[in-house]
């Protein structure tokens, strides 16, 4: 049978979508042919069972949430200080804010691969490797920070992300702008080139 790519991807952001509102028991194919909006049994034509679902998921979040290449080159224009970790960093929040289905997706992934060895370890490689792209751009792009620092940033990033998306009431969102340049100015006390 041919496939259709789009109607892949439809599927594939119908079952985050599914994630995000029921979580993983809720993820069903009946469930994502009903978000999605085709015919009962469409999922089961795409995907060859619920771990293959889930796997999918996972990789296509992980697309979903990339920075926009336009928006990252405008903001990479500055100057390499601790101010652009600033904006790099309110950046990240904004865009996982902007999807938060996705998020609140890979989330519910993270808590499944605690059940599910297999999704356990493709989701180790995928995080894993986007932590040490992180790495190698910040080196890069010659940004003030250590390996060190860049993974408290990361760390502590992740933190904030999980509390504005799951119980937005804690931290007033006005706040949430100072609070990001508090963690940079404090994991990164000093501006210039890093230190490996």
């Amino acid at each position: 049978m041919v496939r259709n790519a789009a109607r892949r991807t439809a599927l594939v952001d119908a079952a985050i979508g599914v994630l995000a509102l029921e979580g993983a028991r809720g993820l069903t194919f009946r469930a994502v042919d009903a978000a999605a909006g085709v015919p009962a049994g469409t999922a089961s034509n795409y995907f060859a069972n619920r771990d293959d679902l889930l796997r999918q998921a996972g990789e296509h979040i992980h697309v979903r949430l990339r920075p926009d290449p336009e928006r990252l080159a405008a903001t990479l224009r500055g100057h390499r200080d601790k101010a652009l970790v600033v904006e790099l960093m309110k950046d990240v929040l904004a865009r996982l804010s902007h999807d938060r289905a996705g998020y609140l997706a890979l989330l519910e992934l993270r808590l499944e691969a605690t059940r599910r060895p297999g999704l356990r370890a493709e989701l180790t490689a995928t995080i894993s490797r986007d932590l040490e792209d992180n790495l190698r751009h910040h080196h890069e792009l010659g940004l003030p920070g250590d390996r060190t620092t860049v993974v408290a940033l990361y760390l502590a990033m992740t933190g904030l992300v999980v509390e504005h998306l799951t119980l937005p009431d804690i931290l007033p969102p006005d706040t949430l702008d100072d609070l990001i340049g508090a963690l940079v100015d404090r994991l990164q006390p000093r501006d210039g080139p890093q230190a490996d």
